[in-house]
């Protein structure tokens, strides 16, 4: 019997996921919701679904491409992806019916605290932009609908005063790797991505001829967001030289990615996934260098966001995790 994405494969009703024990399991399928390609989610999600598909016997894992964290949460409450890489302020609003899942709560729960989303704002000396309040009048990108970068980006916007339907000569909603390719064809000023870093779309800007990239500071609105928002965010420093070019430290915002699941995931599977995550850590801090902060000390409950996963909970204790 082949389980489907999403729904099927989780529900507790499955039957292939009702036998005692994930070896007996049969051919079953994972979708894995990332990010866009241009992020950090994506290669992370590729190497994490080859994990699970030699681990887990019959498991067909695969990663997604998707709009980024609000779409994979919409995703999951769907029922149509069964794993997923999102970020904590989008996780929260999903798990409360809140913003865009307004009347719409996603019954998520959260196995695993990754590393640090940075929200970078991204501009060019040329542009003379410097602040977000010089973002007014311009062409700005605020991120792929349904990603957690509109939804950081919009919070950024508004602490800063500007209104983001009226203020900009231009708001478009494209990804990373789309707003570098805008920004060299001078169709664009400026763009928000909230990921690790580096991330590979503001590395090719940077690294493109003739072309000075800018880290837009905004640090400076932390409290006014966490004072409407909650305290899912915190300051931090991209230090200068992360990218080609990049001269100065940008002083920014950052929130916390974690992988989550279904409440109504089955406690073995749950546990399974998470062995063989944390077996093949040394290997996936190879895929992309943010998986290094991929430790036992940043399994806290606060960094979470949202309620653990029972059988998460569990495993992060008996690994020695305080949680607190």
């Amino acid at each position: 019997m082949t389980v489907s994405i999403g729904r099927r494969i989780f529900a507790l009703g499955a039957a292939t996921l009702a036998l005692p024990g994930i070896a007996r399991a049969q051919a079953q399928q994972m979708s894995i919701a990332t990010g866009t390609t241009g992020g950090v989610y994506y290669p992370l999600g590729g190497a994490l679904a080859n994990y699970l598909s030699r681990g887990i016997p019959g498991m067909s894992a695969t990663a997604e491409v998707t709009g980024g964290s609000t779409a994979n949460f919409q995703l999951l409450g769907a029922g149509r992806v069964g794993l997923l890489f999102g970020q904590v302020d989008a996780a929260v609003d999903a798990v409360r019916g809140a913003g865009p899942f307004r009347g719409r709560v996603v019954p998520a729960r959260a196995i695993a605290v990754l590393y640090t989303n940075r929200m970078q704002v991204v501009t060019t000396v040329a542009t003379g932009i410097r602040s977000i309040t010089d973002l007014k009048g311009k062409r700005v990108s605020t991120g792929a609908p349904g990603s957690a970068t509109e939804l950081f980006a919009f919070r950024v916007i508004e602490a800063a005063g500007l209104d983001r339907e009226k203020d900009f000569r231009a708001r478009e909603r494209l990804s990373p790797a789309e707003s570098t390719n805008a920004i060299r064809d001078g169709k664009l000023d400026a763009y928000f991505f909230v990921s690790g870093v580096p991330t590979s779309a503001i590395t090719d800007l940077a690294a493109t001829p003739g072309t000075q990239i800018h880290l837009v500071d905004h640090a400076d609105l932390h409290q006014k967001i966490v004072e409407k928002n909650g305290p899912v965010y915190f300051p931090e420093v991209i230090p200068a030289n992360t990218y080609p070019g990049q001269t100065r430290d940008n002083a920014q915002l950052s929130v916390a990615n974690i992988l989550a699941v279904r409440e109504d995931m089955p406690a073995d599977l749950v546990t399974r996934i998470l062995q063989i995550t944390w077996e093949n850590r040394e290997d996936w801090a190879r895929v992309h260098a943010e998986a290094r902060n991929f430790t036992l000390a940043a399994q806290k409950s606060a960094a979470a966001g949202i309620p653990w996963h029972p059988a998460a909970e569990a495993f992060w204790r008996a690994a020695g995790a305080s949680l607190a």
